[in-house]
């Protein structure tokens, strides 16, 4: 099997994350823009492009903030990830634009909605990775860096 890569956008406004919403049988839960990188395609253009496919937001990507290994059969959807080995690199992204889903050219699968959830109270979504929730109030609220491999993480 081989290993994916994936960009993830990180867009922050007013103390606000914009997300993707989706939906499962368990409710509602949150997720970073982004998806895959595709042959030829830089990590920048990576996320820039799926920024626009489902969140119709253009973005200027920055500096790579977190990096995060994702080894599907340590974590809790193993039933269905036990083949996945992913890794995110996550930037901060500057809004060019508004984010409007009816400009998003290709949803995720399950996407429902783009949302901007408050970064005082993250925890108290279904937000994924979880353990990222801290290391956003961290960077972002506190003013700390951090670090920015966080392992592999749920």
């Amino acid at each position: 099997m081989k290993i994916r890569n994936s960009a993830k956008a990180i867009i922050i406004k007013d103390n606000h994350l914009l997300v993707i919403q989706k939906r499962d049988t368990d409710g509602d839960f949150y997720l970073l823009i982004g998806g895959g990188q595709e042959f030829g395609e830089t990590l920048h253009e990576a996320v820039q492009r799926e920024c626009i496919e489902e969140a119709g937001i253009e973005v200027k990507p920055g500096d790579l903030l977190f990096v995060r290994e994702y080894i599907g059969k340590f974590h809790e959807h193993a039933a269905f990830d036990s083949h996945l080995h992913q890794m995110e690199f996550m930037f901060w992204c500057e809004a060019l634009t508004e984010p409007n889903k009816q400009r998003a050219s290709q949803l995720d699968e399950g996407q429902i909605d783009v949302v901007w959830l408050p970064l005082a109270d993250i925890e108290k979504y279904r937000f994924y990775p979880q353990e990222l929730r801290a290391s956003l109030r961290q960077r972002f609220l506190n003013e700390d860096a951090g670090r920015v491999y966080l392992g592999s993480i749920n």
